[in-house]
C-alpha cells in the first residue's frame, strides 16, 4: 500500500496552508494505483428529482415572488423547478411537460399582463396543440374591485382544460390581500402533487380558498407591505402652474436609516389613511361615535382608527352590495345585482361611496354585521420617479391628487390627496419598495430608448433619464410627452428642456391636447414621425410606455402596430408578429395602470 505523505508542522505553511495541502494529499493517494478500493455506498442511488414548471403571468412583480418562493419550496419537496414567464412558453414545451403551476396576475378588462400576452395568443390559438399528457393548476392573483375578477387566470384554466390537460386542483384566486389564501392553496397543491388523483379535482372554483389573516405573517426583519418603513416626507411642490385644471405633485422622501433599495423602473407602495371627514359622515350614518371597541385581527382598536387606517371604505365590495340589496329589495342597486346588468351596475357605482350604499338600508346597519363585509385598506403602489444614483437616500414619487364632486358630495383619491393634504414636516408615512422585473432599462447603455408617458406617466422615464445620465449611457434618449396645455401642465419642464438643450435626451416630442381646437394626443406624434421611430425600432431601440392602461396605453398599442404597418411595410398580421417579438424580446415594456 502506498503511503500518504504528511506536511510537518516545521514545513513554511501557514496552519490553514498546511492542512489543505494534507487534505489534498490524502484524497489523491486514497485514487492512486493501489490503494484500497473505497466502500460500496449503501443502500440504492438516490431518486431523481421530478421536473415541475412553475410558469407565471406578472405586471407588477407579486406573481413572480409568489412563482419563486414556490420553487423553492418545490425543492425542498423533492421536485426539479423550472420558473419562467408564461411567454417563455416554446422554452417551457408543455406538450412534453407532465406538470405545470401557472400563477398570473390580471390587467385590463380580464387581460393576461405583458408577459403572458404571446402565451395567451398560442394557447388560445385554433391550431394549439392537445395537452393530454399535462397536469396543471392555476393560481389567480386579482383585486375584487374590477369586475373581471381574476379574468386572466379563469382564461388560462378553462382552456387547458379544453385542449385536454388534466386539472390537478382546483383553481386558486386571491384578492388583494393575497398571502393567506395562497399559502392555503399551495398547501393542496403539494397534497396533490405528491400523491393526490389528478381525477378527483373538481371544476374551477369561483371563491378564494381560505379567508385573509391580516398581518399574522408580519415579518420584523425587513420593511414590507406588511411591515413598511416609516418615512419622513422631505419636500412637496405643486408641478402645476396657475389655471391647470390638474393638481400633480413631486413629493420626496427620505429612506435614510431603511436599508430600502430600489433600481429606476421600479415601484414605491404606500400606506394611505382614510379622509377624517369620510370616516366621521360614516360614523354619523351608523350612528357611532367612533370610540366603540372593535377587533381587528388579533388586536383591539376604537371604530374611528379601523374605518381610519385599517378598512377600505371608499369602494363598495360585492358582499357589502348584495347585503344592502338585500335589505332594500325595491332600491335601484337591487334591480342592477343581476348578470345581465353588470355595465348598468358599474355605471351606477361610479362615484360612489359605502356610505352612499349603506345609505339606502332602511334601518342603519350594526357595526358587527358591516365590518367583515368590508376589505381591508391596501397600499398604493406608484411608480418612481428618481434615480437612487442621483438621489442617494431619497425618493421621489410624482402623484396627480384626485379630486371631484359626484352625487352631491366632493370626493377624493385616498392615497393621493392623504399625502398632499396629511403628510406634514413632523408626520411619517409607511412604504415599502416593490421591485419591477418586467419594467428595466436595458442591460446595454448603448441602447436607444423611446419612452411614452403622457401625464403623470412621465414619473419612471424622469427616473429613467437620470439614471442614464448617472451612468453616462451613450444610448439615444426619445420622450414623447403630453398633457391638456403647455402653458400650465408641462411637468419637469426645466429638467426635460435642459435636458433636450445638452444633448442627453435626444429627441423630445410634446402632444398638448387643450391647445388647440382638434386634441392631440401622443399616439398622434407617434405616428407623426413613424418612420423615424420605426427606424430606431430597426436600431434596436426598447420602447417604453407608462400611464392609463384603459384608454392611452391601449392607443399606443394600436399605434406601435400602424407604425410597423405604414413605415415598416408589413401586413397586419406581420405587424402583430413584430410587436410580439418586441415584447419577448424584453424591447416593449408597459407600466400601466
Amino acid at each position: 500500500m502506498n503511503q500518504i505523505p504528511y506536511i510537518p508542522e516545521t514545513a513554511p505553511f501557514t496552519p490553514e496552508q498546511r492542512a489543505w495541502l494534507n487534505g489534498f494529499l490524502a484524497g489523491l493517494y486514497a485514487h492512486s494505483p493501489g490503494s484500497a478500493t473505497p466502500p460500496p455506498l449503501a443502500g440504492p442511488p438516490p431518486k431523481p428529482a421530478e421536473p415541475l414548471l412553475i410558469l407565471f403571468g406578472s405586471q407588477t412583480g407579486t406573481a413572480e415572488g409568489l412563482a419563486k418562493r414556490l420553487a423553492k419550496e418545490s425543492e425542498k419537496r423533492g421536485f426539479a423547478p423550472s420558473v419562467l414567464e408564461l411567454n417563455d412558453y416554446q422554452k417551457a414545451n408543455l406538450t412534453a411537460a407532465q406538470k405545470a403551476i401557472i400563477i398570473s396576475s390580471t390587467w385590463g378588462e380580464g387581460d393576461p399582463p405583458d408577459n403572458a400576452v404571446n402565451f395567451w395568443s398560442w394557447l388560445n390559438a385554433a391550431v394549439a396543440p392537445r395537452l393530454e399528457n399535462l397536469q396543471y393548476a392555476v393560481l389567480g392573483l386579482g383585486d375584487k374591485n374590477y369586475s373581471e375578477f381574476c379574468g386572466a387566470s379563469k382564461k388560462f384554466d378553462s382552456r387547458l382544460e379544453a385542449l385536454g390537460a388534466r386539472r390537478l386542483l382546483a383553481r386558486g384566486e386571491c384578492d388583494v390581500d393575497y398571502e393567506a389564501p395562497a399559502k392555503v392553496w399551495a398547501e393542496s397543491l403539494w397534497e396533490k402533487l405528491t400523491g393526490g388523483d389528478p381525477a378527483e379535482a373538481k371544476p374551477a372554483s369561483t371563491a378564494p380558498p381560505g379567508p385573509p389573516e391580516g398581518d399574522s405573517a408580519r415579518s420584523v426583519s425587513t420593511w414590507s407591505k406588511t411591515n413598511p418603513f416609516p418615512a419622513r416626507l422631505l419636500s412637496r411642490q405643486l408641478l402645476n402652474r396657475l389655471g391647470s385644471a390638474k393638481e400633480v405633485y413631486h413629493h420626496e422622501i427620505s429612506l435614510e436609516g431603511s436599508g430600502l433599495a430600489y433600481e429606476a423602473g421600479d415601484a414605491l407602495g404606500v400606506v394611505p389613511r382614510n379622509c377624517p371627514a369620510l370616516v366621521n359622515s360614516l360614523l354619523a350614518a351608523l350612528h357611532c361615535s367612533g370610540d366603540e371597541l372593535v377587533k381587528v385581527g388579533d388586536s383591539t382598536q376604537p371604530l374611528r382608527e379601523a374605518f381610519t387606517s385599517h378598512y377600505d371604505i371608499t369602494k363598495p365590495p360585492s358582499e357589502v352590495l348584495a347585503a344592502v340589496a338585500g335589505a332594500a329589495q325595491n332600491s335601484e342597486l337591487a334591480r342592477l345585482l343581476v348578470p345581465e346588468r353588470t355595465e348598468d351596475l358599474k355605471k351606477w357605482l361610479r362615484g360612489r361611496d359605502v356610505l352612499d350604499v349603506i345609505s339606502l338600508r332602511p334601518a342603519p346597519f350594526a357595526v358587527v354585521e358591516l365590518l367583515p363585509l368590508l376589505r381591508k385598506l391596501a397600499p398604493r403602489l406608484y411608480s418612481i420617479s428618481s434615480s437612487p444614483k442621483a438621489h442617494p437616500g431619497q425618493v421621489h414619487l410624482t402623484i396627480a391628487a384626485v379630486r371631484y364632486e359626484s352625487h352631491g358630495r366632493d370626493r377624493k383619491g385616498v392615497a393621493s390627496t392623504f399625502l398632499p393634504d396629511r403628510v406634514g414636516p413632523d408626520a411619517t408615512v409607511g412604504v415599502f419598495v416593490q421591485a419591477s422585473h418586467g419594467f428595466k432599462l436595458p442591460a446595454d447603455p448603448n441602447t436607444p430608448v423611446i419612452m411614452v408617458g403622457p401625464g403623470t406617466g412621465i414619473a419612471p422615464f424622469r427616473a429613467f433619464l437620470e439614471e442614464r445620465q448617472a451612468v453616462a449611457a451613450k444610448g439615444r434618449n426619445w420622450l414623447f410627452f403630453g398633457d391638456q396645455k403647455y402653458a400650465t401642465d408641462f411637468l419637469y419642464e426645466e429638467q426635460l428642456t435642459a435636458w433636450q438643450k445638452s444633448g442627453h435626451l435626444t429627441r423630445l416630442d410634446l402632444a398638448f391636447s387643450r391647445d388647440q381646437t382638434e386634441k392631440i394626443y401622443v399616439q398622434y406624434r407617434m405616428l407623426e414621425y413613424g418612420k423615424l421611430l420605426w427606424s430606431w425600432l430597426q436600431d434596436g431601440a426598447c420602447f417604453y410606455v407608462c400611464g392609463d392602461a384603459a384608454r392611452m396605453a391601449k392607443d399606443v398599442d394600436a399605434a406601435l402596430h400602424r407604425v410597423c404597418e405604414t413605415a415598416g411595410g408589413l401586413s397586419a398580421e406581420d405587424a402583430r408578429a413584430a410587436v410580439a417579438k418586441l415584447k419577448t424580446d424584453k424591447r416593449y415594456q408597459r407600466d400601466v395602470y
